[in-house]
């Protein structure tokens, strides 16, 4: 794949504890739990291409549980930047655990500094996208976000 240049800004979005251990905006969760597409030594920030998505991402990875005290931030790309798209059917069995071959194909990624974003599909909602950011790429600078603002959960997403 061949990175290319974003011809417009993009956003996309991340939920998180802003008093938990590491800032919402962070890479360092992702080292000390990998995602779908990262390895301890590839450390990327998840997000995604709408808020919905990113309240998916968080409902699918926390059990069940009502998280506490989650907050969003809205994160800009702006033009300009580079990026990659990730094609599925390029890599037979990404969306399957183990996550081995999206893993690989991830830290390849990070660590080549190929481009700034990668966009991936999200496997819980399979018609957006999640939007993969190195911390580690010079253009990282470029991004920024807003302040964070709460998430108000439906609690009929957990039974009550």
């Amino acid at each position: 794949m061949t990175a290319q240049v974003l011809d417009r800004t993009l956003s996309s979005f991340r939920i998180g504890d802003p008093n938990g251990a590491y800032p919402i905006f962070d890479a360092t969760g992702s080292t000390i739990a990998p995602g779908r597409w990262n390895t301890p030594a590839s450390p990327v920030i998840y997000t995604s291409e709408h808020y919905s998505t990113a309240v998916l991402e968080k409902l699918v990875h926390g059990s069940g549980r009502l998280p506490p005290n989650q907050h969003y931030v809205r994160v800009t790309i702006p033009r300009g930047l580079t990026y990659e798209i990730f094609s599925a059917a390029a890599l037979p069995g990404w969306d399957t655990m183990p996550a081995a071959a999206s893993k690989q194909f991830g830290e390849d990624w990070c660590l080549r500094k190929r481009s700034v974003i990668l966009i991936v599909p999200s496997v819980v909602a399979r018609l957006d996208n999640n939007i993969l950011i190195n911390p580690t790429h010079p253009e990282f600078s470029n991004i920024t976000m807003s302040l964070h603002q709460p998430v108000y959960w439906d609690r009929r997403l957990f039974g009550a």
